[in-house]
């Protein structure tokens, strides 16, 4: 038969039995400990649980803040991204208005076409410095990335066979992306 080393022995001498007792004593202090370190221990669990679910609710916060503002930044840039360009156009609005005002009193067609050209490479020039570069065309290659076949035509000779003839409207290229396809007559 097996015993139990906490278990009282019959046969025991009575020395034997006060470490008997000695012992449980010991071992249920164990056990009253362990059962203490268990709950210090859950205890410890549940305020780290605690802890982390509050990081949590304020890292949710902080990046609900977060998509908000780019939300918000994002349409501010939309609204204002033509803004820079306009500001630079107003100088040409003003010149235009002055020539009109000058066209209006003046008889001298030389001037006002002198004053038109002035303002038009005016702003030729400030859409040349904004990324803004023509599509040159006629007697290129038809290019189907370029233009924009509107009609086609008897070729004057066989070297403008697939070649643009004529241009009916200008093509640009703004940063070296087709911003309007040339429109185009090709030859055949």
């Amino acid at each position: 038969m097996y015993m139990s080393e906490f278990e009282p022995n019959a046969n025991a001498h009575p020395n034997d039995e006060n470490a008997n007792n000695e012992a449980q004593e010991v071992n249920e202090q164990e056990t009253s400990g362990e059962e203490e370190g268990a709950q210090g221990s859950s205890n410890d669990l549940s305020t780290q649980l605690e802890e982390s679910k509050q990081k949590y609710l304020y890292l949710l916060s902080e990046f609900e803040t977060y998509k908000r503002r780019m939300a918000r930044e994002r349409i501010d840039l939309f609204r204002n991204a033509g803004k820079d360009l306009i500001v630079e156009l107003l100088p040409v609005l003003d010149d235009f208005e002055r020539g009109l005002e000058v066209m209006s009193q003046s008889s001298d067609v030389v001037a006002i076409r002198d004053g038109v050209d002035l303002v038009y490479q005016k702003f030729k020039n400030l859409l040349t410095l904004k990324g803004l570069q023509p599509i040159v065309s006629v007697g290129a290659e038809f290019d189907v990335e370029k233009h924009e076949a509107i009609s086609r035509m008897p070729a004057s000779s066989p070297d403008q066979v697939n070649k643009v003839v004529a241009e009916v409207e200008k093509g640009y290229l703004l940063n070296e992306q087709v911003l309007r396809f040339s429109k185009v007559i090709v030859g055949v």
